[in-house]
């Protein structure tokens, strides 16, 4: 590696010490790379970009109170030109669909060889080409995307919330809306996801546009009783 050639300051963003630990290894062994700081949630994690403005962010996709792809959205809107790579063991079309829709440059399955994910992460730092395919193989799947119909796995509950969630309602309003507490629409909402195979709001209100579910209010209209708690 000459002198003229690019050294990419980068933060390493996973609530597991040990990845982190691994990911900053693989790096400080590979020409071009200088990692500048880490963090074990989104709330650190824009802390430590504001304060160290690197060239790459690379994230997990699971991570504490915000996911990984909610953070790079985040990240790409507040420092336009920061690169930000989804590192996930996660190899799931909807996960993909949703980091193409937050702007992230790589989607990248934690299990790559080293010298994959170095030259990935090159690659996405020069502009070669922003998520081009889906990732094949080795990545986990999530199961509930077999189902005929994942959505026919929520309860009435959940897909009350839903709904309310696609008209644009907060958690605080939605838990007064159906007279129950913020924390227990968070855990409807954190069981939608796991059951859709989706890690943000932002991607259920995409799901739930684009196959006409939850959108209309039921029967009764606005003003109609909520459904009965199915917890």
């Amino acid at each position: 590696m000459t002198g003229l050639e690019p050294v990419y300051r980068t933060v390493i963003v996973d609530d597991h010490e040990l990845l982190r630990a691994g990911t900053r290894g693989i790096l400080e062994d590979a020409p071009g790379f200088v990692v500048v700081g880490e963090a074990a949630d989104a709330e650190s994690a824009r802390v430590v970009v504001a304060d160290t403005l690197p060239d790459l962010v690379i994230t997990d996709i699971r991570l504490p109170t915000t996911n990984g792809i909610d953070l790079a959205a985040h990240l790409v809107n507040d420092h336009p030109g920061l690169v930000v790579v989804i590192l996930s063991a996660y190899d799931d079309e909807h996960y993909v669909r949703a980091a193409l829709a937050a702007g992230v440059s790589g989607y990248l399955l934690k299990t790559m060889p080293s010298h994959e994910l170095v030259t990935a992460l090159r690659d996405a730092c020069a502009g070669a080409g922003r998520l081009t395919r889906i990732p094949q193989g080795r990545g986990e799947k999530d199961l509930s995307a077999d189902a005929a119909d994942p959505s026919e796995q929520l309860t009435a509950r959940e897909t009350e919330v839903v709904r309310l969630v696609a008209r644009g309602m907060a958690n605080k309003a939605i838990a007064q809306q159906l007279s129950i507490s913020p924390r227990t629409v968070e855990g409807h909402l954190n069981r939608v996801f796991d059951k859709l195979g989706i890690v943000s709001r932002t991607e259920l209100v995409h799901y739930a546009l684009a196959n006409s579910l939850f959108v209309r209010d039921p029967q009764g209209g606005p003003g109609a009783d909520p459904v009965s708690d199915t917890r």
